[in-house]
């Protein structure tokens, strides 16, 4: 008969593309047709995957499809259904081949592999996203070279440069060792959802991101997660396994679709985290008066810290403005339309007259921008 083997790693990456592979094995002495029908996980709902392959006699055959899994948690494969027929396809024989396995979607560590090269060497040139440029330097000192055509020369180290007879300069790099905390909002409001995915799985792998490129340049990263009181906390660290701890807290977030309590987060905040911090909040306000319930606790937190808000513009109202209105129905859809999106731009106006960083984004656009927030903040020294 015809054996099926399913290759499919233990952990899927959530909002990517991740690959399936099933090894074909024919033992028999001639050629067959084989139709392939692999039951995927439920989640995906694929009711019409088939496969039909043309096998040569004792022949070995791969073939791949991917998934994209929209939500953490665990996923079930079952069998591998095979039905295999001769030339003639008078009949088929159905073979039921693999064995159940389950796997488990993290949050995204395929796009955490992906911005961690870029953002080391400052290169995010890519379908046209680009970083920041970099502005001033860094005082943090690393070493004394010899001078070259290009140096700075108010870095030169005339001390140095006496007891060696030549020009010697001063060489510095980022400030490392600085807290970097990842504060996620898991409220109703972060259960809007965009492209299948809800605003809290976006803020969830962004977290993962920014939390790997902070430990790879030096810095220490951290996680709270809260809505109605803080939930998880994760003390920052740069140790080697800060980011699979990270990514196992960040696995078994979920909401209970409560309001966001900022208070007893800047409670939490004073009593767990000592040292001044970049607090990168991942949160949505949909009116501005969302915002002043919450914008007192925000300017306490901002006082000992540097507090940089997130949050989210809806693309779904701006696909509303595109098209010229063409009825009264439409006309008042988009009044209201403009009224959200000017509201969201009050709250950016609002958060800036406070003194508190804000970054105003779409949900695919996410994670550049807050990396590039992130190194904007560090060659700018504002921690």
């Amino acid at each position: 008969k015809v054996t099926a083997r399913r290759i499919v790693s233990d952990r899927l990456s959530n909002g990517d593309e991740n690959e399936v592979i099933l090894k074909l094995e024919s033992c028999y002495d001639l050629n067959v047709l084989v139709e392939v029908r692999d039951e995927a996980p439920p989640q995906f709902q694929m009711r019409n995957f088939v496969v039909i392959q043309e096998i040569l006699k004792l022949e070995s055959k791969s073939l791949s499809y991917s998934l994209r899994p929209n939500k953490r948690g665990e996923y079930h494969f079952g069998h591998t259904i095979l039905l295999i027929s001769t030339a003639i396809g008078l009949l088929q024989r159905k073979v039921k081949s693999g064995a159940p396995e389950a796997v488990k979607v993290y949050p995204s560590f395929i796009k955490m592999h992906q911005y961690e090269l870029m953002a080391i060497s400052q290169n995010l040139t890519m379908q046209g996203q680009k970083l920041i440029r970099r502005v001033g330097n860094s005082k943090e000192f690393d070493t004394i070279k010899d001078y070259v055509m290009g140096d700075d020369p108010r870095n030169v180290n005339w001390a140095a440069t006496a007891r060696r007879g030549h020009l010697m300069t001063n060489h510095y790099i980022d400030e490392r060792a600085q807290n970097v905390y990842c504060l996620i909002d898991k409220s109703r409001a972060m259960k809007m959802p965009f492209e299948q995915m809800t605003l809290l799985d976006y803020s969830i792998n962004a977290s993962l991101v920014i939390s790997d490129i902070a430990l790879r340049k030096g810095d220490q990263a951290g996680l709270v997660t809260f809505e109605h009181s803080v939930d998880t906390t994760l003390k920052a660290n740069h140790r080697g396994a800060q980011i699979y701890h990270i990514m196992e807290a960040l696995y078994h977030q979920k909401t209970s679709f409560n309001e966001p309590d900022i208070a007893s987060l800047y409670t939490h905040s004073v009593k767990n985290i000592n040292q001044r911090s970049l607090l990168l909040m991942f949160t949505n306000f949909e009116s501005i008066h969302s915002l002043h319930r919450q914008l007192p606790y925000l300017k306490l937190i901002n006082r000992k810290h540097l507090l940089l808000v997130i949050y989210f513009r809806n693309t779904e109202v701006d696909k509303l403005l595109v098209n010229p209105a063409g009825s009264t129905r439409e006309i008042y859809n988009q009044a209201i339309g403009r009224q959200m999106l000017e509201e969201k731009l009050l709250i950016r106006d609002e958060l800036q007259k406070a003194g508190i960083l804000s970054l105003y984004t779409t949900p695919q656009n996410l994670n550049v921008d807050v990396i590039n927030k992130y190194i904007e903040v560090k060659a700018k020294r504002m921690l």
